[in-house]
């Protein structure tokens, strides 16, 4: 008997200012007015996608003491941005991404199960932290997290959101107008919680929602990231998109969930992808490339070299070949971003591509940087999707598209049609929660 086909999972991320995005474009709006968040949204509905995905900084990024403006920028806060949307939108989930290190559990879970009641229960929430000083500089408590801290602090913070969350009895609200009792006695649990990093005792105010509480979210690739995903998350926001790396990062993690009491199901792996699409499939091609060529403009180019090598490269020309300078192990240009773990092994791996492809160094940041994960005609796209999901390298995908806002149309229009007709993608929604669309127990 041959294996049911699983069922693909699609989300949409509203994409900011940085090499994913190409702002220079005629057709891109604004990041900031609400119509731009509607269109995106409007489209993933009607796409019938799982849910609508916002990412989230808090300090604007810096490269040489100075804003870096190729980066993201001018995005308004999550989750007053999808509390406007519940109401623009009647399925979708609305999933914000809100860190854990400058945050405290209980007012978090309060807004969070408010945006999870005014939806009807399609809120999500993308567990992330932070242990750079740089973003500990816009908070009382600075940069005061070591690296090897933040995830225990998260998992502290998420259980005690969940006990939060837990702590009204699904019966509790009664509102009897006869009786005039409106909470059942003992419906509502007082929490107590003495941890490392959170002292908390008392009600929480807002009772459980259609789905319980917000579907967990997280994107950690670390080896503590993996392990806090396999004990705590719904949903992993994976980088994993290629297909052998898909199946590696798949097996791994999904290894884990037997020793968290977890089955495969309760957790679904959705990586990050971008997409080209064409008529033919040369026409695909084409467009990759010129959508790859205006993501890395001269700029960026150099921006991406600096982060590397460690050192203003401002004189070196971005059509021009590599430096023959080496790298600065010691300093640091950007700030706000993930640290390199090993510049010398990086920029070591870039000579060598550089030599062997004939690279300048704004072709080899294009190379290095700029690729779609799928590219081809809206059969070929569909295609190769099912087959990463059938394959095991995922349960779906996150799709990042390259314009804001109307770059999921085509995707919409042109493949979502073609995976219902695999068999692969629901043709309506069946449920109303955003754990029902992502069928977690």
């Amino acid at each position: 008997m041959s294996r049911p086909r699983r069922r693909v999972h699609l989300a949409a991320h509203f994409p900011g200012v940085n090499n994913t995005t190409v702002w220079s474009d005629p057709r891109s709006g604004s990041q900031i007015d609400f119509s731009s968040f509607t269109h995106l949204a409007a489209t993933a509905e009607r796409g019938l996608f799982d849910f609508f995905f916002l990412a989230e900084g808090l300090r604007l990024r810096e490269l040489k003491g100075r804003i870096h403006d190729l980066d993201v920028v001018g995005r308004p806060e999550s989750l007053t941005v999808l509390s406007a949307l519940a109401a623009a939108t009647s399925r979708l989930g609305l999933a914000a991404t809100v860190n854990t290190t400058f945050n405290e559990p209980y007012e978090l879970a309060r807004r969070l199960a408010t945006l999870d009641h005014l939806s009807e229960g399609r809120a999500g929430w993308n567990v992330v932290t932070t242990s750079d000083a740089f973003t500990g500089e816009n908070f009382r408590r600075g940069g005061y997290l070591d690296h090897a801290d933040r995830y225990a602090r998260a998992a502290e913070f998420v259980r005690l959101a969940r006990a939060l969350w837990d702590s009204w009895q699904p019966d509790a609200f009664v509102a009897d107008r006869e009786s005039g009792r409106f909470v059942r006695p003992g419906g509502i649990g007082t929490v107590i919680h003495r941890g490392e990093h959170f002292d908390v005792a008392g009600r929480f105010t807002l009772p459980r929602s259609p789905q319980g509480h917000p579907v967990i979210i997280q994107a950690g690739d670390s080896e503590q990231g993996r392990e806090f995903a396999a004990a705590t998350a719904d949903v992993i926001f994976s980088r994993h998109g290629t297909l052998d790396d898909g199946k590696a990062f798949y097996a791994d993690v999904k290894g884990r969930l037997a020793r968290h009491g977890r089955a495969p199901h309760e957790l679904k792996i959705m990586p990050a992808a971008t997409y080209a699409l064409g008529d033919t499939e040369e026409d695909a091609a084409e467009n990759a490339a010129v959508i790859r060529s205006r993501q890395v403009g001269p700029q960026t180019a150099i921006a991406f070299l600096e982060q590397v090598w460690g050192r203003d490269m401002s004189a070196y020309d971005p059509d021009g070949p590599l430096p023959d300078v080496e790298p600065d192990l010691t300093g640091e240009v950007a700030q706000g971003r993930v640290r390199l773990a090993d510049r010398a092994a990086v920029a070591a791996k870039w000579r060598a591509l550089a030599q062997e492809k004939g690279l300048t160094i704004r072709e080899l940041v294009i190379e290095l940087t700029g690729r779609q994960t799928f590219v081809g005609t809206p059969a070929s796209v569909a295609r190769q999707i099912d087959e990463h999901v059938q394959a095991g390298a995922a349960d779906g995908f996150i799709l990042v598209p390259h314009l804001t806002p109307g770059g999921l149309d085509d995707f919409v229009d042109r493949v979502v049609p073609l995976l219902q007709e695999r068999g692969v993608f629901r043709t309506e929604y069946t449920g109303a929660t955003l754990r029902e669309h992502l069928e977690l127990s």
